[in-house]
C-alpha cells in the first residue's frame, strides 16, 4: 500500500488559487482579494497565506506590488540575450518594444566593481542603470559602468530608444578587442527582487559582461539581471570552414 502524504494547508491554497487563475476566475492584471480576506475565506493565519501566495509569486502567476496588493500577472513576452564569438552582443528586437528608462549617476567604485574594471577602489565611475518595462511590470534590469574618463555624455534621467540601449552593449567606444561574459543562475538580492517585482525564490540569469580594449584597459562592466520566467540567453560561434579545410 503507497502511503501518499497529505498536502500542507498551504499547497492546497496555493493550488486552488491557481486553478482559479488558470480557469480565469481571477483575469490577468486582475487584484487579488485582500490577504486578510483570502486568511479568512482559507481559514488559515496570515503567515500560510502568505506562504502560499508566495509559491505563486515564484511561478510568476501573481504579482504582489507594495502599498497596492497582489494582482495576477499579465504572460510576459519573453526577451533573448544573443552573445557569442563573433557575434555582437545585443537584445532581440520586438514588434512591439519594451519601454526602457534610464537613470545615469557617478559614484565610486566599490564590492568587485574595482576587480573587474582593473580600478582602485573608490575611483570615480559612471553608472547607467537600465530597466525594461513590459507595459507596467519591470522586466529586466540592466546596470553599465564605466570609468568616467572613457565615459561617452549622456543626459542624466533620459529615456533612450532601444536601440540605442542595445548599439551601448554591442558597440561600445573605444573599440573593443575582447568582450568576456560569465552567466551564472542565482536567486535575486532582495533590492533586486523590489526592482523587478518578482519573488525572492524566482531564479534570475545574471550575466557580466566585461569589455576590454586594444590597450588592455576595461572599458565598460556591464550587470544584467534576467529574470527566468522571461528571459533566455543564447550564445553562438561562428566556425572559419577555411581554417579547417586547410587544416585537413
Amino acid at each position: 500500500m503507497v502511503i501518499r502524504p497529505v498536502p500542507s494547508r498551504r499547497d492546497v491554497i496555493a493550488d486552488d488559487l491557481r486553478h482559479q487563475i488558470s480557469t480565469g476566475h481571477f483575469k490577468a492584471g486582475e487584484r487579488l482579494p485582500s490577504e486578510a480576506q483570502l486568511a479568512t475565506r482559507y481559514t488559515v493565519s496570515t503567515p500560510t497565506l502568505r506562504s502560499a501566495l508566495a509559491l505563486l509569486q515564484g511561478e510568476g502567476l501573481v504579482e504582489k506590488i507594495h502599498g497596492n496588493g497582489n494582482f495576477v500577472r499579465r504572460p510576459l513576452r519573453r526577451i533573448t540575450y544573443r552573445g557569442g564569438v563573433a557575434e555582437p552582443p545585443t537584445w532581440a528586437t520586438f514588434s512591439a518594444p519594451l519601454r526602457v528608462t534610464t537613470r545615469t549617476t557617478n559614484i565610486e567604485a566599490h564590492s568587485h566593481l574595482p576587480t573587474l574594471l582593473k580600478v582602485p577602489p573608490r575611483s570615480p565611475l559612471t553608472e547607467v542603470v537600465h530597466i525594461a518595462h513590459d507595459g507596467k511590470t519591470p522586466h529586466s534590469l540592466a546596470c553599465i559602468y564605466v570609468p568616467c574618463g572613457l565615459a561617452q555624455a549622456d543626459s542624466p534621467g533620459a529615456t533612450p530608444p532601444p536601440e540605442q540601449i542595445a548599439a551601448s552593449f554591442a558597440d561600445p567606444r573605444p573599440p573593443l578587442i575582447e568582450v568576456q561574459e560569465r552567466l551564472s543562475a542565482r536567486l535575486p538580492t532582495p533590492e533586486e527582487a523590489a526592482t523587478l517585482r518578482i519573488g525572492t525564490s524566482l531564479a534570475v540569469l545574471s550575466l557580466t559582461r566585461v569589455a576590454t580594449d586594444a590597450a588592455g584597459r576595461v572599458v565598460e562592466v556591464a550587470l544584467l539581471v534576467l529574470p527566468g520566467d522571461r528571459a533566455d540567453a543564447l550564445f553562438t560561434t561562428r566556425l572559419n570552414l577555411n581554417d579547417r579545410t586547410s587544416k585537413a
